[in-house]
């Protein structure tokens, strides 16, 4: 049976920090989750704190690199343990959630927490500085905006994707648009707490903009309205390929089983050297599962539910997950 998840994923990975407009900066590292940095006139926004206040540590050592203003504001694009439990690092006077994002942390927080950190050992180095789950200070319904200085800051959600509180924050002034796991670039999406059929809606609302760059989730910085365009394409390639034939085996009566040898007969030869490929699989398969069975509001994982699936898809046997309800 392959590694779980990604516990076998050890080896460290190469950290870039790239200019992508004027004061603007992805942190990426090879497929790992990214963070942003807008840089204002007077202080600094980070987006997405990263797993621990050790690897935010990472982050802010590259802000310091370009500036010593200080980080007001961080955002956090969804509920994500690997996204928010670093924050603490960052001695921010406001963290912003979106209200959906927030509602989410108390309904699944923890759960989520105890899952990923099963998940991604490596990315949770350092666990013991985490002082726990991570509350925004500031929240919205659909948009906010900051000024950092004169430099505005638009945080937008605008549909639901890789999470149903997904926000992404738009700079209009250099046209950048940093997008959370919504869009990704040569990594697969993670959709486990998904809604495939909104995604592709989503995808829309961020071509709208027209970005002339993109920090997305995963994946290297995107610059230019090529890379921008071919990016959210790729993101909905992927989505769409992993949903329809799950979609096709559910509306048979098929089994879960059939479904992830469907998706994987789909997927394996378009997208199987993407980062986190194997890792996202089987947890899209089964969200995918379940919203083509009519089940809108992706079930809780935990970190049982995940060894039960995991074992269930790489085996010959149907899994004995929890209930529906």
């Amino acid at each position: 049976m392959p590694s779980f998840a990604s516990q076998g994923d050890l080896a460290d990975k190469e950290i870039s920090f790239t200019e992508i407009g004027p004061g603007l900066y992805a942190f990426t590292a090879e497929g790992d989750p990214n963070s942003g940095v807008v840089v204002g006139d007077d202080a600094v926004m980070v987006i997405e704190a990263q797993a621990t206040p050790r690897l935010a540590g990472k982050v802010i050592e590259a802000v310091r690199g370009v500036t010593d203003k200080p980080i007001t504001h961080l955002v956090l694009t969804h509920y994500h343990a690997v996204r928010v439990l670093g924050a603490s690092a960052y001695s921010a006077n406001q963290i912003i959630m979106s209200a959906t994002a927030r509602s989410m942390v108390v309904e699944r927080g923890q759960e989520d927490w105890d899952s990923e950190f099963q998940r991604f050992p490596r990315l949770f180095a350092g666990y013991e500085g985490i002082p726990g789950l991570t509350w925004p200070t500031t929240t919205f319904e659909s948009a906010m905006t900051v000024y950092l200085g004169q430099r505005r800051v638009d945080i937008l959600h605008i549909g639901r994707a890789h999470t149903a509180g997904d926000a992404v924050v738009w700079v209009p002034d250099a046209r950048v648009m940093f997008s959370g796991d919504i869009v990704e670039y040569r990594s697969a999406c993670y959709c486990g707490d998904g809604h495939f059929l909104d995604w592709n809606r989503t995808l829309d609302a961020i071509a709208v903009f027209q970005p002339e760059a993109i920090a997305p989730g995963r994946g290297d910085a995107l610059v230019g309205v090529d890379m921008a365009c071919e990016a959210i394409e790729c993101t909905r390639a992927f989505v769409n390929a992993t949903y329809q034939p799950v979609n096709a085996v559910a509306a048979r009566g098929g089994t879960l089983r059939e479904a992830y040898m469907a998706a994987r007969s789909a997927c394996d030869d378009r997208f199987a050297d993407y980062a986190i490929y194997e890792h996202c699989l089987p947890f899209n398969v089964a969200r995918a599962y379940d919203e083509a069975r009519g089940i809108d509001t992706p079930r809780i994982w935990t970190a049982e539910r995940d060894r039960v699936l995991w074992a269930s898809l790489q085996g010959e046997t149907e899994p004995r997950s929890p209930p529906d309800n």
